[in-house]
Parts: C-alpha cells; sequence; structure tokens
C-alpha cells in the first residue's frame, strides 16, 4: 500500500493564492470550496454512523478531506506523466484489495463489522469517493509494476527500490502542479501531502523554537 494507510466558508482575509471559491488549486483543476463543503458533509455524515469509533473535529473533517482531493489530483498527474490508465475493472480490484487487507487487521485487534466505508471514514475519506481511492491505488500499482520490469517487487530490495522511484515520481508530479491551498483551510505539507494548519502570523514571529511547522512547505525534488 502507498500513501492509502488503512489500519483524518468564508474566504481568508487578505491576499490569497487561490481564486475566490476555491478551497485549492492543483494545476489547472480548481477544488471548489462548494465540492469541498459537500464532501466534508459526506463524510460528516458517514462518521455519525461510528460514534464509537470515528471522531473528527470539524476542522480534522475539512483538512483530511481536501487531502484526500488534492492527493486524487497528484496521483492523476502522476499517471499522466508515466504514461499509466487505469481501467474501472484495475480500480475496483484495487479497492477490494485494500478493504481485504484492512478488514483483515481490524479483525486481529478484534473490532468486528468492519465495512469497507468505516475503514474510508476512518482514514477521513467520504465513502462515496471509494472508486477514487481504488483508482489512487491501482494507478500506484501500475507506476510499480512498469518501475519493477512489468512485475510486482518480490524482494524487499525491489520493494524498496520501486517504492523509492514512486514517491519520486510523486513529489514531481505534486511540484509540477503548483498547489496552491486556500490558507482559511491551512497549507499542504509535502512529507505527507496533507492539508496541515497553517501556522498563525503571531506563532511564525516568535523565534527559531517555532520553526518546525515550517517544514514540509515545498516539494523534496
Amino acid at each position: 500500500m502507498s500513501a492509502v494507510v488503512l489500519g483524518g466558508s468564508l474566504l481568508a482575509a487578505g491576499c490569497s493564492p487561490v481564486k475566490a471559491g476555491s478551497a485549492a488549486i492543483t494545476g489547472d483543476q480548481r477544488i471548489t470550496i462548494a465540492t469541498l463543503d459537500t464532501e466534508v458533509t459526506n463524510l460528516n455524515l458517514a462518521a455519525k454512523r461510528y460514534p464509537g469509533t470515528v471522531q473528527l473535529s470539524q476542522e480534522q473533517a475539512t483538512q483530511q478531506t481536501l487531502t484526500w482531493l488534492v492527493r486524487f489530483n497528484i496521483n492523476d498527474e502522476l499517471a499522466r506523466q508515466a504514461g499509466i490508465t487505469v481501467s474501472t475493472a484495475q480500480a475496483q480490484l484495487a479497492l477490494a484489495q485494500i478493504y481485504a487487507s484492512a478488514k483483515a487487521s481490524a479483525q486481529a485487534q478484534g473490532i468486528s463489522n468492519v465495512s469497507l466505508d468505516l475503514i474510508l471514514v476512518a482514514n477521513g475519506i467520504p465513502p462515496n469517493l471509494a472508486d477514487e481511492v481504488g483508482r489512487y491505488q491501482a494507478i500506484d500499482n501500475q507506476f510499480v509494476r512498469q518501475a519493477n520490469g512489468g512485475r510486482l517487487p518480490a524482494s524487499s530490495a525491489e520493494q524498496a527500490a520501486t517504492t523509492d522511484k514512486l514517491n519520486q515520481a510523486r513529489c514531481a508530479a505534486a511540484r509540477d502542479l503548483d498547489i496552491k491551498i486556500n490558507p482559511q483551510f491551512g497549507r499542504l505539507n509535502y512529507t505527507q501531502y496533507a492539508v496541515v494548519p497553517a501556522p498563525s502570523p503571531v506563532s511564525a514571529s516568535a523565534g527559531p523554537a517555532n520553526a518546525a511547522p515550517q517544514q514540509g512547505l515545498t516539494p523534496a525534488c
């Protein structure tokens, strides 16, 4: 598995790096605030079905949803650059494999009635975006095969090598998209490709002790 780890409307005041009405811009694609609001609502409604398992604040729900919307666009760009196409069947198979692995892991921990929706919601993904998750993983799978001579890695050395190539390709895709996040929702941490809270101007001016939150501001490639 890659970044799919299974097992998180007022415009900001001042000058914004994104157009009004946009939550984020990835290349020539806009993720609108309206789209983000809709998907956050979908996530929150689904999370209510698992009150003892999934607990998300509104900020967490918003940032995790936007994180995945951005990640999907990054992987689409990765696929474009690598000449990868994904069929519906390949995406469905990848999703089924993700679910089977996550379900087995959860059951080993004594968790029962593990549905795909629960797995998605626990990872900050609105269940209606399940097909996008499958496509995301299928792109990674195809890239790994392509980078490893047409077959999946059969050794730890091959796994490490293909993972490094995948990380480099994802970094290049994110860099080329020139991603802009509406500061109202945070900033993109390129270490995890996750939307995280943006440091406030007050804390940013407090001195060297607060330098850590600035890490991952730009692609490391």
